[in-house]
């Protein structure tokens, strides 16, 4: 039996080959253009199994001028010119090319960043129109306003700002002490915190939370922990009663945010108005409490306040207030010890408390 010969080499499609599909130019119309082409093409014609981007593009084309509709501003011609060339182009090219595309839309985001390195991408509007806009915000939103960018953050930074915000907001009804008062308000030094000092006078919004302080905190206080005591003085008060009180101020300082964290400054005011921002008693606060005798407090200014309670007094019909002071803040977590400490206990006592530096009744120099 004669051994069959193999076949041509020629004659025998070689492995993997697969045929390509071809487009031309002239091809483009709705006519040519059926549902196979989309959804029910062969993976053996077509590789990818999606139409090419240029074919898709011409049918757009042809859609949009059959629909009455403005084409793009490239040129017809164009898209099939470059239509054609695309699609003479192998499979495997198209792979190539989707791995270049990802990788240039890495490169463009990382040129973005690298050219805009604040992460813009918006419109920057002049500060002119932040500070006209300024003149119509409340208040209690002046934080939510100085949010928005860095440009709108400077507005409240100036002058201009809170000048405007007092002249808004002043009442010739309004009682206001000498210091707050619209000849004193022309200084620059200390401005910010006189115009926030009068609006707890003039602004009902913030009288009223004032207002409603109750003698006694339904809750101890807990913002005064490692706070420093800057000063220290009592006082006798004359009041409707036949026997006088005895109010016992304790001003103290709060641990700055940037001491508990250990991270760096914030965004600072700008040079040219560090006046207008300068505030001696920012982070401070004043313990006030009225007994009905006179105790005697040892000496606790430059001490650090750890302990704050307030409890019902032995009498059950007034309350008594214990205050731990120590050397050294006490670290997150740990006890102070009491015996280390210096222990001063007011009882029985009237009233409790907790004025910071923009309450109407906070003692402020007028030469602020």
């Amino acid at each position: 039996m004669a051994p069959r010969g193999r076949p041509d080499a020629a004659a025998m499609p070689k492995r993997g080959a697969r045929k390509r599909l071809k487009f031309r130019a002239d091809d483009v119309c709705s006519e040519r253009v059926t549902v196979a082409d989309y959804a029910n093409s062969d993976p053996a014609v077509v590789k990818t199994g999606r139409v090419k981007k240029a074919v898709a593009n011409a049918v757009q084309q042809e859609v949009k001028s059959l629909c009455g509709l403005e084409a793009s501003c490239v040129p017809a011609e164009e898209v099939l010119s470059v239509s054609g060339e695309s699609c003479d182009s192998s499979d495997e090219m198209d792979t190539k090319e989707s791995i270049n595309g990802r990788a240039a839309s890495r490169k463009k985001k990382s040129k973005r960043h690298k050219e805009d390195p604040d992460g813009g991408g918006g419109e920057e509007y002049p500060i002119d129109i932040w500070l006209l806009l300024a003149s119509y915000i409340r208040p209690e939103d002046i934080v939510r306003f100085s949010l928005i960018c860095k440009k709108a953050w400077t507005v409240t930074c100036t002058a201009a700002f809170w000048t405007r915000l007092y002249r808004r907001h002043y009442s010739l009804d309004a009682y206001l002490p000498l210091r707050l008062r619209p000849e004193s308000m022309e200084k620059l030094h200390c401005l910010r915190a006189c115009v926030i000092r009068s609006l707890y006078h003039m602004y009902e919004p913030f009288a009223s939370r004032v207002s409603r302080n109750p003698a006694i905190p339904d809750s101890t206080p807990s913002t005064l922990k490692n706070s420093r005591c800057l000063l220290f003085w009592c006082k006798k008060i004359e009041g409707n009663r036949q026997e006088a009180m005895w109010e016992f101020n304790f001003k103290f300082k709060k641990q700055s945010p940037r001491l508990k964290s250990q991270c760096c400054k914030g965004l600072q005011p700008p040079i040219q108005y560090e006046e207008v921002h300068t505030n001696p008693d920012q982070d401070c606060c004043l313990l006030q409490i009225t007994t009905f005798n006179f105790i005697f407090v040892p000496i606790v200014m430059g001490m650090t306040f750890t302990l704050f309670t307030i409890n019902v007094s032995t009498d059950m019909r007034h309350h008594r207030v214990r205050l731990v002071f120590q050397d050294a803040p006490v670290r997150n977590g740990k006890k102070p010890r009491l015996d280390q400490g210096v222990q001063v206990v007011l009882d029985p006592v009237h009233s409790v408390r907790l004025l910071d530096w923009w309450h109407p009744q906070y003692p402020f120099s007028p030469k602020a």
